[in-house]
């Protein structure tokens, strides 16, 4: 048998062996990646609420919400008003909010029996919906709802269904506003009002960009704001059912940047300033531009924000408490640090924060 020419040479006087030189590389911190499987799991964003913390009707006043501030540089908690908001800001930041406004989106039949929200104007008489019980809404079938005849024209992968309507329905007549399943209650008059930013524009949404629920009129106009709009649809409130969040994938939400908030951001950056995204919506809208300075774009979003994702536009975060498992918490979860996050929800639950839509919220620096 012949003999293989080895390709490894002795060691020449004075060289450090193999042993010798592991020894003298430097200690290596494998601790990140017990931390990035940690948060990998659908598991690790649950979190036990009771009950009566959850806020099914809004403040007397909007700006009466409780804000739970979080400093990541200092790993400080402090409980402050919404109404202190201001307070936080220094010359330059720049307040970016969504302006999408909210649809009344669930509809009824005559009977009662069969529910509808919709999620995604096609055309004037085609949607894309969520529908319940799904057995009576197959292909094919036809169903009376707001003043006109709706046609299951598809089921979608995800359960959802295509619409096609005889007329274009009338929203404002027969629709409900689409108030969170978790109210436990129908929507009523005072929903259409308070369910609402006051700042709300562009007809799209179909579930509030809730972090913009705590501003006012005369807060609103005493702080440097713009506007982004991006349509609250399925993509934000479908719930996770992968374990490996790795396979969730998010809907396609719409959006727009306008040219005079891209210039504004732009000139924020130059002098130094801040950027402050009011809710998930808009720090997703932000988050999905491509590198360098902005420009007027419109377009669609699946990004899932979650650990380990660095934030690159956005400094500062005004946010709601979210549902457990729920892409939103993994977000923030993201930008303050899951850990962070954990202690501080801990803490809001011990002092009786009132959660999710509306609920108080949280300020991030």
């Amino acid at each position: 048998m012949s003999k293989q020419k080895s390709h490894y040479r002795g060691l020449k006087k004075g060289e450090p062996s193999l042993k010798e030189t592991l020894f003298m590389l430097p200690e290596i911190d494998f601790s990140f990646l017990a931390f990035w499987a940690m948060t990998q799991q659908l598991s690790d964003y649950y979190y036990h609420l009771p009950s009566d913390l959850i806020a099914d009707r809004p403040t007397d006043n909007r700006e009466d919400s409780r804000m739970m501030v979080l400093n990541r540089s200092e790993g400080t908690i402090k409980h402050r008003k919404f109404a202190d908001f201001h307070e936080y800001l220094n010359e330059y930041d720049l307040v970016i909010l969504n302006d999408s406004r909210v649809i009344p989106a669930r509809l009824h039949d005559p009977s009662g029996r069969i529910e509808i929200l919709l999620l995604e104007k096609l055309s004037p008489v085609q949607w894309t919906a969520m529908v319940r019980p799904g057995k009576k809404m197959r292909t094919g079938t036809k169903v009376e709802l707001a003043g006109t005849t709706a046609l299951v024209t598809d089921t979608l992968e995800d359960g959802t269904r295509r619409l096609e309507f005889t007329s274009p329905p009338d929203l404002e007549k027969y629709g409900e506003m689409p108030i969170p399943p978790y109210f436990h209650r129908a929507a009523d008059e005072a929903d259409k009002e308070r369910y609402q930013t006051i700042y709300a524009k562009d007809p799209g949404s179909v579930a509030a960009p809730t972090a913009g629920l705590h501003f006012t009129e005369k807060i609103l106009t005493s702080i440097p704001h713009s506007f982004v709009t991006l349509h609250v649809g399925a993509g934000t409130f479908q719930p996770v059912k992968t374990e490996d969040l790795s396979a969730h994938q998010m809907h396609r939400e719409h959006y727009t940047l306008p040219g005079e908030t891209a210039s504004r951001i732009n000139a924020t950056r130059e002098q130094g300033g801040k950027i402050i995204a009011v809710g998930t919506t808009t720090a997703r809208v932000l988050e999905s531009q491509p590198e360098g300075p902005l420009n007027a774009r419109s377009g669609s979003t699946d990004i899932f924000i979650r650990p380990p994702y660095k934030m690159k536009r956005v400094d500062t975060l005004l946010t709601n408490f979210h549902l457990p498992g729920s892409t939103l918490l993994m977000l923030v979860s993201a930008f303050a640090g899951h850990e962070f996050i954990r202690k501080a929800y801990e803490e809001a639950i011990r002092e009786k924060y009132r959660f999710f839509s509306y609920g108080d919220c949280m300020l991030i620096l």
